[in-house]
């Protein structure tokens, strides 16, 4: 009957629980919130109609569990910005054009009280113009990076000891600096990592989410528990306190999100952060380590050391002063990271130094800096091989939506980014036909043109890397679709046309090794089971999509697609702090999930406080 699929997906949307009609109570139970009445319901255990019963979240509250603890406060997201307004445009245009009137600037290590610019200086280009150079950027060597760790350590102790309530005003005072200037900061990305104004707004507000999420989760966990308060006669106490100083080894396709991250989490927990950012996106990490300061941490505290990772990063990884390292990247640096960190601990009755040899000066520091030597803790998000299942009853229109999105923004240079779409029985044709359309009619161009869905991948070296594996696709299986880019492709800039391969075999490179690119393999499978085998045949296990309407289908991919991030009709990328803590399982890495409750936490080391109470052979009154 003419009209009958548009009549049926009308009701389905009218009748889910986000329509519009639905969200009255939602909105009345913010008000509620934000009047410090929150409804008793919400603070139950709601149950699934699958029998699971989930706890609500939104509110920070007590670990103890009482009502009005000091740290609980309703979280709330940062929201984006609306390009659509004249004005905002506008304000981002002017951003756009104070950022490039800035071009040429140097930038110095920012070594405790110190700025240092006699160093040697790297170029940071324009991706879309390399012969553009956005600004020079002092490169730390090996000596600076034991004398940020000494002066970290030294601040250490001061900033544990500090009340968490002062932590966390200084990190909220830095997230209201952020969101002040979140338009020059999303300019600065624009040009230094080329992402689309929409990406680069989207990195700002993720990292003022983390400055007030993790603010709330250090207050938190600071507040001490009582222990099986019934039992006379004794105190039991149960607290979390700083590890000590922490390496940030950040990525550049998140170049502001995820360094502030990484860093606010170690910061909010009571260590000191000496952040390391990616080569390719130092300038955006210098603005992130200026607002911090601003804000009220001091220069000891949060350091900002650029410079090669062969050189800056090992000598951090390896330094006996460092207790967490926290990297996001690749699997082979991650791992070389976690086997280095192994391998640093410290020895008795002196420490061995990065020759092997027993330093005999050790204990004279430790006495010094009145620290002793932990095992390095690592955290280490190390990307993904993500897969997308079209089952057969999908609605195309969204789940096509949601893979173009997923595969291609910002070029495919995300961790989350889908690079296999599975499409179930019946549904290939159409769906394979859908795409390619869709990816023919993709944006690609300028990061500064607001209209860009694809810009320019990061550099010369991913350029080539990517072309590789474009190569290796065609011998290996048959092209779908690649989007013309015309003129772009000989621009000078560093530009790839979207390209979606079917008939890839499982083995082949394209199948398994994660690109970074805007690639797609596509397979077909004869059922849904089979496109959940398939989804799972991967070392990796960070994201994973599924569109279906099949509540069987939707159930059985909640137990049996296990990955760290899985989402169901809607696109893989994305995570928001507090909403969909982000991190993945097997070889996507190692720690506890980004923007989640549990983050904060692994900065951090637990004690465990028990004290006799009783008194010339009384116990005394519960509150003594």
């Amino acid at each position: 009957i003419p009209g009958m699929a548009y009549l049926v997906r009308r009701l389905l949307e009218n009748t889910s629980n986000q329509a519009w009609f639905n969200m009255g109570a939602a909105v009345r139970e913010t008000a509620l919130i934000e009047d410090g009445k929150r409804p008793q319901m919400a603070e139950a255990s709601l149950q699934r109609e699958d029998g699971v019963r989930v706890r609500d979240a939104n509110v920070l509250g007590s670990r103890g569990g009482a009502e009005g603890g000091a740290s609980e406060r309703a979280f709330r997201n940062t929201a984006p910005a609306q390009f659509f307004h004249p004005a905002v445009r506008a304000a981002m245009r002017d951003a756009l054009g104070r950022v490039r009137n800035g071009f040429g600037r140097r930038y110095p290590l920012l070594i405790g009280e110190e700025e240092i610019l006699d160093r040697r200086l790297a170029e940071v280009a324009y991706p879309e113009a390399p012969s553009e150079i956005i600004g020079r950027v002092a490169q730390g060597r090996r000596d600076d990076a034991e004398a940020a760790v000494a002066i970290a350590g030294a601040a250490f102790p001061a900033w544990r000891d500090l009340p968490p309530t002062e932590r966390g005003m200084v990190l909220r005072r830095a997230a209201a600096i952020m969101e002040e200037r979140r338009f020059d900061l999303a300019a600065i990305m624009v040009f230094e990592s080329a992402k689309p104004w929409h990406e680069a707004d989207g990195d700002v507000i993720e990292a003022i989410d983390y400055l007030r999420y993790y603010s709330a989760q250090g207050e938190r966990l600071a507040e001490r528990v009582r222990l099986a308060p019934d039992v006379l006669g004794e105190r039991n106490e149960y607290v979390y306190q700083g590890r000590g100083v922490t390496a940030v080894i950040s990525p550049w396709n998140f170049p502001l999100a995820i360094p502030c991250g990484m860093t606010v989490g170690a910061l909010a927990a009571g260590n000191c952060a000496i952040l390391k950012p990616a080569a390719q996106s130092p300038i955006i990490a210098h603005a992130l380590i200026s607002i911090l300061r601003e804000a009220g941490v001091p220069p000891a505290v949060v350091q900002y050391l650029p410079g090669p990772g062969s050189e800056v990063g090992q000598a951090l990884a390896e330094s006996r002063g460092v207790d967490n390292i926290a990297f996001t990247g690749s699997s082979e640096v991650g791992l070389r990271l976690i086997e280095t960190a192994a391998r640093s601990h410290s020895s008795a009755p002196g420490e061995t130094n990065g020759s092997g040899t027993v330093d005999h000066n050790a204990a004279a520091r430790k006495e010094m800096v009145g620290r002793r030597p932990n095992v390095k803790r690592v955290i280490a998000e190390m990307g993904g091989k993500n897969a997308v299942i079209i089952d057969d009853d999908a609605d195309l229109d969204q789940a096509i939506h949601g893979v173009i999105v997923s595969a291609f923004g910002y070029a495919g240079q995300k961790c989350s980014a889908c690079s296999r779409l599975i499409i179930a029985g019946s549904a290939y044709e159409p769906a394979a036909e859908r795409l390619k359309n869709a990816v023919a009619s993709l944006v690609v161009g300028p990061p500064d043109d607001p209209a860009t869905i694809v810009p320019p991948v990061i550099g010369a070296d991913a350029l080539e890397r990517i072309r590789r594996y474009i190569e290796s696709g065609r011998q290996s299986a048959r092209l779908l679709v690649q989007a013309d880019i015309g003129a772009l492709a000989s621009s000078g800039g560093y530009y790839v046309a979207p390209i979606v391969f079917t008939d890839v075999p499982l083995d082949a490179p394209i199948a398994c090794e994660e690109i970074f690119g805007p690639v797609l393999s596509v397979f077909r499978a004869r059922d849904f089971e089979e496109a959940l085998g398939i989804a799972l045949y991967s070392d990796f296990a960070l994201t994973g999509g599924v569109f279906s309407r099949n509540p069987r289908h939707i159930q059985q991919a909640r137990q049996a697609f296990r990955v760290g991030n899985l989402y169901i009709n809607r696109k893989t990328t994305g995570a928001i702090p507090g909403r969909q803590p982000f991190g993945g399982l097997h070889m996507s890495g190692v720690g506890e999930k980004a923007g989640g409750p549990d983050y904060v936490r692994q900065f951090m080391d637990a004690r465990t406080i028990s004290e006799n109470t009783t008194r010339r052979g009384f116990a005394p009154e519960e509150g003594d």
